[in-house]
């Protein structure tokens, strides 16, 4: 099948807003799966202890706590106001970058559970142990995951859905091609070498992660050896795989080596990659300034390079697609005038 040359489409007029009952289901799906998170912060913020069992270290300090909650229902509601804005016809009008930048957050956070809440399930089948029995009984009782984290998923799978449908219908045009019909690029030679410095700088993350993964305790505080699990490793090999997907994704897009691939797929392992990577060390680097008394739960300054070195080449990936975009975007336009 041949695919249209992106010059002879740009003078069309845009494509009309859509709207239907799937979409309107999958939004109340997301607005839904909100609930049960939120109602536990609230309740948490007011001060009840509802899933706090007596002695968390969570009880230790409740004004950090407060402000942490508070900004916990901040970022769920965020999925509310993107699950209205992309199933209304104003979302239309909101300036790509406000709309992609939380997406790509809400993205980093929501796929590690997506994939790792599963795995977790199937990592204690197959040993006999609930997920986290023995690191999470400390902080929350069992049951608060049990009811949160599918939530979780529902709000990824829901959301990436209409985010899926949404681009689709205004930008399909700018990523609806292969690698090999990309015309040649200016600035080409700056995005291989920003492909090239993202690469060499995931080693160190990706290393870590497996060697972490394959039982090694090295760069790792003597809290998180002692509570290491079956859990743990599986993790660990999970987000050596995010790693990987966004160097993969990159590099695809930078080298177009696999000349017939679909455009597609470099950028949605680019797009889910580096927002995993990045995201997960922001959120690792956050939680990592709470206050802890006991020195063995203080991250080592391998774990704190680690974080940093995600963010970096997350952002790094990230920025790069944010240019490939807004030069596919500037052509088009400009072969639309010409047209």
């Amino acid at each position: 099948m041949t695919r249209t040359p992106l010059a002879s489409r740009t003078h069309d007029a845009p494509p009309p807003f859509r709207t239907g009952r799937g979409r309107a289901l999958l939004r109340i799906l997301a607005i839904a799966s909100c609930l049960p998170y939120l109602s536990l912060k609230a309740a948490w913020i007011a001060g009840s202890h509802i899933g706090i069992p007596d002695g968390s270290v969570l009880l230790d300090h409740p004004t950090l706590m407060a402000v942490a909650n508070s900004g916990t229902v901040l970022m769920d509601g965020t999925v509310i106001v993107l699950a209205l804005l992309l199933t209304q016809a104003w979302g239309r009008r909101v300036r790509a970058w406000l709309l992609a930048l939380p997406m790509w957050v809400a993205t980093g956070l929501l796929l590690p559970i997506m994939a790792g809440f599963p795995l977790q399930l199937l990592v204690g089948a197959l040993t006999g142990r609930s997920p986290g029995a023995d690191d999470s009984r400390a902080f929350l009782d069992d049951w608060v995951f049990t009811v949160v984290y599918p939530g979780f998923i529902v709000q990824g799978l829901t959301l990436g859905t209409l985010f899926v449908l949404y681009a689709r219908d205004r930008w399909g045009h700018l990523w609806r091609s292969a690698l090999r019909d990309l015309p040649p690029s200016p600035t080409a030679p700056a995005l291989r070498a920003a492909a090239v410095a993202a690469s060499v700088l995931a080693v160190v993350p990706a290393t870590m992660h497996l060697a972490w993964a394959a039982g090694s305790t090295a760069g790792l505080n003597g809290t998180r050896i002692a509570e290491r699990t079956d859990d743990f490793y599986a993790l660990q090999a999970l987000d050596a795989l995010f790693v990987a997907a966004a160097v993969a994704g990159v590099l695809l897009l930078a080298f177009r080596r696999t000349g017939g691939l679909a455009l597609e797929v470099p950028l949605a392992l680019a797009w889910a990659g580096s927002g995993t990577v990045a995201c997960s060390g922001g959120w690792l680097s956050i939680a990592s300034l709470g206050s802890v008394e006991e020195i063995a739960d203080h991250p080592t300054a391998a774990m704190g390079l680690i974080y940093a070195v995600q963010m970096l080449v997350g952002m790094l990936i990230v920025t790069s697609g944010a240019y490939f975009f807004a030069e596919r975007s500037a052509a088009a336009k400009s072969a639309g005038t010409r047209a």
